[in-house]
């Protein structure tokens, strides 16, 4: 890709959000809520990429889960999700599965996450305007 459209009107990353996932009493894993960074809402289905890196280690697309909408979806569903819309003003809630959770303090995430303006075709086909709404940020664990 050549180019990306990025026009960031919140933090993508929402501060206070990063906690860990317990079941049973155990750590199995944590989670942390984003937002678009755009001024209108998207199906999931324009979400081109989405990946997630957390203190320089990637998330594997395993253990990554796009939840909105009270319905979770593995990275390789979003292209299908042609119904489900992502609202402006409702964060999206990203659930990442690792036994142990994550340690007090401050962790750096890394978003990417491409998605495709579908009303603004910029050339011949299926091409759209690309839209950057990543983001990289340090933010505290709450637990």
């Amino acid at each position: 890709m050549a180019f990306a459209m990025k026009m960031r009107f919140v933090d993508v990353i929402t501060d206070g959000s990063l906690k860990n996932r317990y079941a049973n009493g155990e750590k199995v894993g944590y989670q942390f809520d984003i937002r678009l960074g755009y001024y209108r809402g998207h199906f999931l289905s324009t979400i081109d990429r989405f990946e997630v890196t957390v203190d320089d280690e990637p998330i594997l697309p395993q253990d990554l889960r796009f939840c909105i909408n009270g319905k979770e979806f593995a990275p390789i569903e979003l292209k299908d999700c042609v119904t489900e819309f992502w609202q402006l003003t409702a964060p999206a809630q990203v659930k990442v599965i690792k036994q142990g959770g994550l340690p007090a303090g401050k962790h750096t995430i890394k978003v990417e996450l491409m998605l495709r303006v579908p009303y603004m075709q910029i050339g011949p086909g299926h091409q759209f305007m690309p839209l950057d709404s990543g983001q990289e940020k340090t933010i505290k664990l709450i637990d």
